[in-house]
């Protein structure tokens, strides 16, 4: 053999370099490749007519094929056989003939992108070209969990020698190829190969190369079911790689593979009695190989995500905002290339449900969006033209294409039900009125496009048919309320008058405050009056001083004194200190004193500031410093400029300041 430089191809192939090529061997490739042209073949085709391996085929096209594999080239391609096997012959014999050493299939783990080896992408690509989106794609740091333990010891025991095979089981985007790339590093640091069987087919190329597997590589069968599962050749690839992982001369070797667990499932159970028995094989390597991957981070998963996020990882922190409470972090993060691809890819009316459903959602609808909402909002967000060329079915054709799923299990526009509520219910704005059941199917948009919207669409205005959609559709009262609010700040005043409107006719208190007020501003003291009395028939404190207020500006003390204790007997600390007020404008210190008290327990700071003033002027200088510290340690700095007025205590105002220029200063201000 002659002795000059080596070098490695991507097949695994080490060449002796020479400075010429011998007559015979350019002879024998010159015959092969004209038979070749004139067959019309590629080379899978020849290897398929052959008999032979892909592989092999390319070898011999290299000038690395046996006489055996030349014979079977000169047969497929009806050359002559003889001819071909002497310049075979004297090829070997010739001086500057390329001998070829078979080092086996696959190529250094470093060389390999973790994106060629199916991990999911994270995170919206920036670059041009898709080549380029690849190559740029960033990981998110990594956040190891209970099964990256089992993959440390699988490694650890290949690295001493000894061949060991992990099948990780997940559902989808899970974070299980992740997992098996994240494990092979320390393998690639030690030199070894990584070997990932795909072309023409998987099960094909695992077939075919799996007896030339050497020692020190990574067999990677990534979504295995392509390699197991396989109907023609799942049993001899399983029985492939368990000859592997027993032969002495080729150890060590591991092989890492993913699974679903329906597959896994379906591969293991035992047959019946009698019955067919289609993976004995497959059952048999997967025994006591397989680990589970949880769906959702633990707590301490969580914990180390949040961590990293805090350390600068954008992309695990916005995941956390979206999926922290289901902790399904790799699904929301494998998901969100696929769901930003299908919204600039929408069909215009796909579009048109999406941007309705980020609008209502931007502007405080809740997660819930009835379709029938979506569907009448959507058509203003249509060009002429598109709304033109719509069909009798386009929205149950728009639905059904934003339900297709995406990585994780997510989809764009899924239909959801509602779970019932199982806590006691809160205190709302809408006392006496339950919320409306839903009418008709309601929809979810996927958290990261809400997201999304919330970016990209923050400055743009709903066009009106969202807002007639609204009104029309619309049945929660805090719904219709949080759109009345954004219609008026958007100068949308009609919109915003028939929403709040609607809002007050589902009961919610808020909204009728809020058309007292404007009935109030256009003179119509009686309607305000008849709108507050009804918000404070379903409960609202707040009307009850406001309708206080009216009485007092009508003249009506007592009236007004009167609505004021209801209020303040419903815990409205503001009632508290203006009936404290009155008593002390007619006279009634003590009783002033008592309901300030009465506000401050309730958390009222500025009633501790009126009670020490109130102290001070009875010449309890000493209480009237004791109230106001209590008043500036709940954050009232206005105590803290009366503490400063006060000569004899001036100098007694740690640990709080004055600024240069006089002006106190609280010590978590600076």
């Amino acid at each position: 053999m002659n002795t000059g430089e080596h070098t490695t191809s991507g097949a695994g192939l080490v060449h002796d370099k020479q400075d010429g090529r011998g007559a015979a061997l350019t002879a024998l490739l010159s015959r092969l490749s004209d038979g070749l042209a004139r067959a019309g073949l590629n080379k899978t085709q020849l290897a398929a007519r052959a008999g032979l391996g892909r592989t092999t085929v390319s070898e011999a096209f290299r000038g690395g094929g046996s006489a055996q594999t030349v014979a079977a080239l000169a047969r497929a391609l009806k050359l002559p056989v003889d001819e071909l096997l002497e310049l075979q012959r004297a090829a070997a014999k010739e001086p500057g003939t390329i001998t070829v050493h078979v080092v086996g299939p696959g190529r250094p783990i470093g060389q390999w992108e973790p994106h060629e080896l199916e991990v999911h992408p994270a995170g919206p690509a920036k670059a041009a070209s898709s080549a380029e989106a690849l190559a740029m794609r960033v990981l998110p740091k990594y956040v190891p969990r209970a099964h990256d333990q089992v993959l440390a010891d699988a490694v650890r025991d290949a690295d001493a020698g000894r061949s060991r095979i992990v099948v990780l089981v997940g559902t989808s985007s899970t974070g299980k190829t992740r997992a098996c790339w994240e494990a092979v590093q320390d393998l690639a640091k030690a030199g070894w190969r990584l070997w990932h069987p795909f072309d023409p087919t998987r099960a094909e190329a695992a077939l075919e190369e799996l007896h030339r597997v050497g020692p020190r590589t990574v067999v990677w069968l990534n979504e295995a079911q392509h390699y197991l599962g396989d109907p023609t050749h799942g049993e001899r690839i399983a029985a492939a790689v368990h000859q592997l992982l027993l032969d002495e001369e080729r150890r060590p070797v591991l092989v890492l593979g993913t699974l679903w667990p329906e597959y896994a499932h379906r591969y293991t159970a035992l047959p019946t009695p009698g019955g067919p028995d289609p993976y004995s094989r497959v059952r048999e390597l997967l025994a006591g190989h397989t680990t589970a991957v949880p769906d959702a981070f633990d707590a301490n998963a969580l914990a180390e995500a949040a961590a990293l996020a805090g350390q600068g990882d954008r992309l695990l922190a916005d995941a956390l905002t979206r999926a922290r409470d289901s902790g399904r972090i790799t699904q929301d993060l494998a998901g969100v290339p696929e769901l930003l691809r299908r919204y600039e890819q929408a069909t215009p009316p796909a579009r048109a449900l999406l941007e309705a459903a980020m609008d209502a959602r931007r502007l405080g609808v809740g997660l819930h969006l009835p379709q029938a909402f979506l569907t009448d909002a959507a058509s203003d967000y249509l060009t002429d033209t598109d709304y033109d060329q719509l069909t009798d079915d386009w929205a149950e054709r728009a639905f059904a294409e934003l339900a297709e799923l995406v990585h994780g299990k997510q989809a764009p526009l899924r239909r959801t039900t509602p779970r019932a509520p199982r806590r006691p219910p809160a205190p709302t704005a809408t006392a006496g009125h339950p919320a409306p059941a839903l009418a008709g199917p309601v929809f979810r948009l996927a958290d990261y496009l809400e997201q999304h919207g919330r970016t990209t669409r923050r400055h743009l205005c709903p066009p009106a048919s969202f807002w007639h959609a609204a009104h029309t559709h619309l049945t929660h009262p805090e719904d219709l309320k949080s759109l009345a609010d954004e219609a008026g700040s958007r100068h949308r005043q009609q919109w915003a008058h028939l929403l709040l409107h609607r809002a007050a006719d589902q009961g919610h208190t808020g909204a009728l405050g809020r058309l007292a007020a404007m009935r109030e501003e256009a003179g119509d003291r009686g309607g305000a009056e008849a709108l507050l009395r009804q918000a404070a028939d379903h409960g609202n404190t707040g009307a009850l001083f406001d309708l206080a207020r009216l009485r007092e500006e009508a003249g009506d003390r007592e009236g007004a004194e009167a609505l004021a204790r209801q209020a303040a007997d419903q815990g409205h600390t503001d009632a508290l200190f203006r009936l404290a007020e009155l008593r002390e404008e007619a006279g009634d210190r003590e009783g002033a004193e008592a309901l300030l008290r009465q506000a401050a327990d309730h958390g009222n700071t500025g009633a501790l500031f009126d009670l020490a003033r109130l102290r001070e002027e009875a010449g309890d200088r000493e209480g009237a410093e004791a109230l106001a510290r209590q008043a500036v340690d709940h954050g009232l700095s206005l105590a803290l400029a009366y503490l400063a007025k006060l000569p004899e205590i001036s100098n007694r105002l740690w640990p709080y300041g004055l600024d240069p220029d006089g002006t106190p200063t609280l010590p978590w201000h600076g």
